[in-house]
């Protein structure tokens, strides 16, 4: 069966990057290859994009510098966006974007800015009043990657609902109780200070009692157990294989759908690490570390089904397809496709 896949882009030539894409794209992914990314909505360095559970709203990231935006659209039958709606997102550079599970509300965090802000959704799924804003303040170990706050990413506690802040900056995940009316209150004792490790995406586990948080700083993997009403830290594991050198920063992680495997896309290495994990000792152990077939990986992704995983080479623009098989762990490199700066992928449902 094709499935449609959302893509997030760059469009400028940044420091970091030579973005060449227009927008947001749309491609097909018949479940080996990606094919015909077209361009569905015009917008600047659409870094990320999410998509609401039925797939007829879609919001993404602008960002840009000295502020940022958050873009609501529409998606037509064709895949096409109109937009409903943009506002700020109260800081320089978003980098992330999650909708509450009720559908009410949009939170965009900005790396720049070091901010949090909270949107509720109008009926049509356009932008209405910001019911929160949080600004973080101070630095982290590192004087020159943690010189300030910077947002890195945001995702809902499947338990407690509460809504989880991964600051890079500040080297800290911090959770915030999240009101019925949209507003955010820190919960200062749950806060999971990694430091210099660069704490960058948090992914939970199915059993919802563990997460795990990729580190940017020093590639590394860090493995949360819920005790009571927090989290506390279990173990950690390298996401390189021995002997490797040179720079690496690890970009995403995510779990499989059954719970015994994560994945983290390297960049530098420009592999994807494969690791175990022993939910009785919570604790990962690195399995194997495979080829992207392409440079600087960004986002990756499990395919609905378990035996499929999607991965954003950034800097060569394209993505690959890997077939996972999750008795052995083993991933098989099925095609790569050209697509310009790919940043996210979101696979839209059937």
């Amino acid at each position: 069966m094709t499935r449609q896949l959302l893509i997030g882009t760059y469009t400028e030539i940044l420091p970091h990057v030579s973005g060449s894409a227009r927008g947001i794209l749309q491609a097909d992914f018949d479940g080996t290859t990606v094919r015909d990314a077209r361009l569905v909505g015009e917008c600047t360095n659409p870094s990320w994009v999410t998509a609401s559970t039925d797939g007829t709203r879609v919001y993404a990231v602008r960002e840009t510098e000295p502020d940022g935006a958050v873009e609501a659209f529409a998606r037509g039958a064709d895949g096409a966006l109109t937009l409903l709606s943009s506002a700020s997102s109260g800081g320089a550079t978003p980098a992330h974007l999650a909708l509450h599970p009720s559908g009410r509300y949009l939170v965009a965090g900005t790396y720049g800015g070091g901010s949090v802000s909270v949107f509720a959704l109008a009926a049509d799924g356009s932008l209405g009043a910001r019911t929160a804003f949080v600004q973080h303040e101070g630095n982290g170990p590192n004087a020159s990657r943690q010189e300030g706050p910077h947002v890195h990413q945001l995702s809902f506690d499947p338990v407690t609902g509460d809504l989880v802040v991964v600051d890079l900056g500040l080297g800290d995940v911090r959770w915030y109780a999240f009101g019925d009316d949209g507003t955010l209150t820190l919960r200062a004792d749950a806060t999971i200070v990694l430091g210099s490790s660069g704490p960058r995406h948090l992914a939970f586990a199915p059993d919802a009692r563990h997460a795990f948080v990729v580190n940017e700083l020093d590639s590394t993997v860090a493995v949360l157990r819920r005790a009571g009403d927090r989290f506390e830290v279990a173990s950690s594991a390298s996401t390189r294989a021995d002997g490797a050198s040179g720079a690496n920063s690890p970009a995403a992680v995510r779990v499989a759908e059954d719970g015994r495997t994560v994945f983290v896309s390297n960049r530098g290495d420009d592999t994807i690490a494969v690791l175990a994990f022993d939910e009785q000792t919570a604790t990962l152990a690195l399995v194997d570390v495979v080829s992207t077939a392409g440079r600087a990986p960004r986002d990756l992704v499990v395919a609905p089904g378990g035996s499929r995983i999607l991965v954003a080479n950034q800097d060569s623009s394209d993505v690959s397809v890997f077939a996972y098989d999750p008795d052995s762990r083993a991933l098989t490199h099925l095609a790569t496709t050209p697509v310009p700066t790919p940043v996210s992928l979101y696979v839209l449902p059937a």
